[in-house]
């Protein structure tokens, strides 16, 4: 097995953050504009508009991914993550991967057990086996300073985690586990990017971009909406005039010249904000379309589906996207148990002995009362035509719901 070396991985780890950083300023809100002409007020310019579209296209799926421990567990895995704060670490984990397409779980050892950190594509990277989604090789910054500066780093190779504090060797672990002990959790990934695609995709950013720059140009036009523009006509070219005389309050008084002649006053129409509605409506409707969302997510009220059903087929886009997240987060979550057991117990399993064990997850729509009756006539008409066929686990996964008798 070849080894690229820690410089290597830091070299790749610094090509990378950039990116991620980039979505992670989308995520947040801190993303500024690029405008594409130079019509706009400089005052304008330093107003800073934000749209929290990426937000509600990446909160939106994660809420929805909930994990409900494992099944088959013949290793005690849910033992494991139980002591790692599952309610935590598994949210951070998708939420991270969703934003920069990987997150990273860092299993190390505390008090002689196993112990997870989350840590987000920014400050980790490493050398990925498409055929099991293992790292042989793994870098990642645990700490940093004020400065932002890397305090704490740790390079993963298999037996063996090396730690760095300011850059010096400082501590070593040496394990059992032929593997790096540092486990992605990807997002979409596919042959071309092993390491995923984000859930804020360039479309997205883009059409960001645009609505930001519609509302921008909506603050501008909505200032003349308030005090539309006047004019005079027929001032005598040796009067004087001041035209910051003309506010909101003021009074204007115009004489004749003597001649009986006087100057007329008016004003122009003022502007229409309905076309800057539209138009960020329509920008609305691309990124919905772009992210498996609905217009009513984005703030724009077109419907008010009162049933599970209706909701359900509204985001029938969102709901194949989920399932598809869970089956690629569920390989990352069952390797990082398949290592945290192999530290455990100091001996390193085939890894086909964890093939039987699975990630369970919460149904991603919860059904309403009306939904559950509907489900209670299906199964007991299943279970009627193939007894026994659906049990407490399965209706779990289509309730959400677990059997008191069960515990």
């Amino acid at each position: 097995m070849n080894e690229y070396g820690l410089e290597y991985l830091k070299k790749k780890l610094a090509i990378k953050s950039n990116r991620v950083m980039m979505r992670y300023n989308y995520y947040e809100m801190k993303n500024g504009i690029r405008e594409l002409s130079g019509i706009i007020p400089a005052d304008f310019c330093n107003l800073s508009e934000v749209l929290g579209w990426c937000a509600k296209a990446v909160d939106t799926l994660s809420d929805r991914l909930i994990v409900d421990g494992f099944e088959n567990d013949n290793f005690y895995i849910n033992e494991i993550y139980k002591y790692n704060n599952p309610d935590v670490l598994f949210d951070s984990a998708i939420v991270s991967a969703l934003i920069s397409s990987c997150s990273f779980i860092f299993i190390g050892m505390e008090d002689n057990y196993p112990k997870m950190q989350v840590i987000d594509g920014a400050n980790a990277t490493g050398i990925i086996d498409q055929a099991t989604n293992l790292m042989t090789e793994g870098y990642a910054i645990l700490e940093r300073d004020k400065y932002k500066k890397p305090l704490v780093e740790a390079y993963f190779t298999p037996n063996k985690t090396i730690y760095y504090r300011n850059g010096i060797a400082s501590e070593e672990l040496n394990h059992t586990v032929n593997s790096a002990l540092l486990v992605p959790i990807i997002y979409r990934p596919d042959a071309k990017r092993p390491f995923g695609h984000s859930r804020i995709s360039r479309a997205c950013m883009k059409i960001t971009q645009s609505a930001l720059r519609t509302l921008r140009r909506s603050e501008v036009a909505a200032e003349f909406y308030s005090f539309p523009q006047k004019y005079v006509l027929g001032l005598d070219a040796d009067a004087e005039w001041n035209s910051k005389l003309a506010t909101m309050s003021s009074f204007l008084s115009f004489g004749n010249d003597g001649k009986g002649n006087k100057p007329s006053v008016g004003q122009f129409q003022s502007s229409n904000l309905a076309p800057f509605s539209e138009h960020i409506k329509m920008f609305a409707s691309l990124f919905a379309g772009e992210t498996g969302l609905t217009l009513d997510d984005l703030g724009f009220v077109t419907s008010n589906p009162s049933s599970e059903g209706a909701i359900r087929a509204a985001h029938e886009n969102l709901r194949l996207t989920a399932r598809k997240a869970q089956r690629t987060f569920g390989t990352g979550f069952l390797n990082a148990a398949y290592l945290s057991a192999c530290l455990r117990d100091n001996k390193h399993y085939d890894r086909k002995a964890f093939a039987d064990s699975s990630v369970s997850w919460a149904p991603i729509f919860e059904p309403d009362s009306s939904t559950l009756g509907a489900i209670g006539d299906a199964i007991i008409k299943i279970n009627q035509a193939s007894e026994g066929f659906l049990g407490s686990n399965n209706i779990r996964k289509l309730t959400g719901l677990r059997s008191d008798a069960n515990g």
